[in-house]
């Protein structure tokens, strides 16, 4: 083997995957097919539960310190959630791709890892042990196993014939990072009475310290092919039908045309291949989800390979990537496809798509609605499906923030290791047994008994009899045979 993982992508999700790679111990060979980093973004806020893991990881403030990068209020489909502000440790925060890209890359190369670019991949074969890859230099890469984090077009996808279903693109809108000049505070989202729309929030500051918004403009006769060059005039047109002079184009430093394509791979796994991030699934940027999503993957999937190649992964652990990421990725699917329709993407001014986005204003005032509606684009209502689930309502959710005696409980997942907080002292000699893979802690604490993966997940938690056997099992279940 020339390396254990070979990452493909170096995006947010094949950076995020690497660093976790490493923080298992994992050798891991990262390519992208590119010369060079893009500057331009394709994102651009962070949602809480990533910023939780960065910071199990110390990676969060290392971050934050790399520019201003302004906390935002969550909305769905335009329609802003006030109450939810606040309302979790680390709030939603305007952070864009090309800034998380390069703190990543810079942080890998201080490890001794720097991606290998101008690679591009041409071919894929694997066998019992391993997958063997080629490259358009004539370059062969052979690893354990392989991630594909190379985007919506990937290749590897291509290569491996992977069912790719969902509904194709069919209209178009224009994404920019501009300047603005902003004359009268104006919302988030912006509606024309004739069907055109904007929608704009903050990307921090640029090189000279000026603010930057990411600016999507949609409506009638808007949608063009996406190779169409998009002109400082078109801009300017769009903001002109819907602010009128509120609102004039300064600068224009990067646009695109995105289209509405929804799909997901139909499976995740294909036998020592993986697919991640835009790889595995393609959807609206709406509600800051895609990026997220895709760094989400990657934190499943990376102590479960490190788990593989170190030799104690019980069997079937790969498998529950599929099983726990791809439900995900058909919720967020959904729900922009709603977030689309109720904020008539393509501007029909259909009547009924009116009524039923009044109705849902309505019902979004409640706080309930604004908590639900925040947990899903947050990802901080992500609950895998797990043994123990249905009765110990912390089981398959993030681990809460616990102060264990002076140490915040997510510091002590920076190891990238397994956690049993144990305060009563209870379990230490079945605890012992995994002390290769499980550190144990909050002894005199008053926190909750509970077993807590790499990932930040809670995998069991005690019931009222804090039942031992159930420990072990879930202790053999998510660590392998104890050694």
């Amino acid at each position: 083997m020339d390396t254990d993982v070979l990452v493909a992508g170096a995006g947010p999700t094949g950076l995020t995957l690497a660093n976790e790679l490493r923080v298992a111990g994992v050798p891991a060979v990262l390519v992208d097919k590119l010369p060079r980093r893009s500057e331009l973004s394709r994102a651009g806020g962070v949602q809480s539960r990533t910023q939780e893991a960065f910071d199990q990881r110390g990676l969060l403030e290392p971050l934050l310190a790399t520019g201003e990068h302004p906390p935002g209020t969550a909305h769905f489909a335009g329609i802003e959630l006030p109450l939810t502000r606040g309302r979790h440790r680390r709030p939603w925060r305007s952070i864009p791709q090309v800034v998380i890209e390069g703190f990543f890359e810079q942080h890998l190369a201080a490890q001794g890892i720097h991606v290998r670019r101008d690679h591009e991949l041409t071919g894929i074969a694997q066998d019992e042990d391993g997958v063997t890859a080629t490259f358009a230099d004539g370059g062969v890469v052979r690893s354990r196993y392989l991630v594909a984090a190379d985007g919506a077009h990937s290749t590897v996808r291509s290569l491996l014939g992977a069912e790719f279903p969902g509904r194709p693109g069919t209209a178009t809108v224009v994404a920019a990072d501009v300047r603005l000049s902003v004359g009268d505070q104006v919302p988030m989202h912006t509606w024309g009475e004739d069907g055109h729309w904007a929608a704009m929030f903050p990307l921090g500051t640029d090189a000279q310290g000026r603010p930057l918004r990411r600016l999507v403009l949609g409506g009638p006769g808007r949608s063009l092919p996406r190779e169409v060059p998009i002109t400082e005039d078109e801009i300017r047109d769009g903001l002109r039908v819907v602010f009128g002079s509120r609102v004039e184009l300064l600068e224009l430093c990067y646009a695109r045309r995105i289209t509405n394509a929804a799909r997901q791979v139909a499976q995740y796994r294909h036998g020592r291949v993986f697919l991640a991030g835009d790889a595995a699934h393609i959807h609206l940027p709406l509600g800051a989800q895609g990026m997220n999503t895709g760094i989400q993957d990657a934190l499943n999937l990376g102590w479960k390979l490190g788990a593989a190649v170190h030799g104690w992964a019980p069997e079937n652990l790969l498998d529950t990537y599929h099983a726990e990421r791809h439900p995900v990725g058909a919720a967020v699917l959904r729900n922009v496809q709603a977030q689309s329709l109720l904020m008539d993407w393509e501007g029909t001014r259909d009547p009924d798509v009116a009524a039923v986005r009044e109705i849902f204003t309505a019902m979004a005032r409640l706080r309930d609605v604004q908590y639900h509606l925040d947990d899903m684009l947050s990802g901080m209502g992500v609950r895998y499906a797990m043994p123990g689930a249905g009765d110990r309502p912390l089981v398959g959710l993030p681990a809460p923030d616990l102060d264990l005696g002076g140490v915040r409980s997510h510091e002590l997942l920076r190891s990238g290791r397994g956690v049993l907080i144990d305060p009563a002292g209870s379990f230490a000699k079945i605890a012992g047994l995994w002390a290769d893979r499980v550190d144990r802690a909050g002894q005199g604490t008053g926190a909750e008994p509970m077993l807590v993966r790499p990932d930040g997940y809670v995998c069991w938690a005690a019931g009222p009899d804090d039942d031992t056997a159930d420990l072990e099992a879930a202790l053999g279940r998510w660590f392998g045979e104890p050694r």
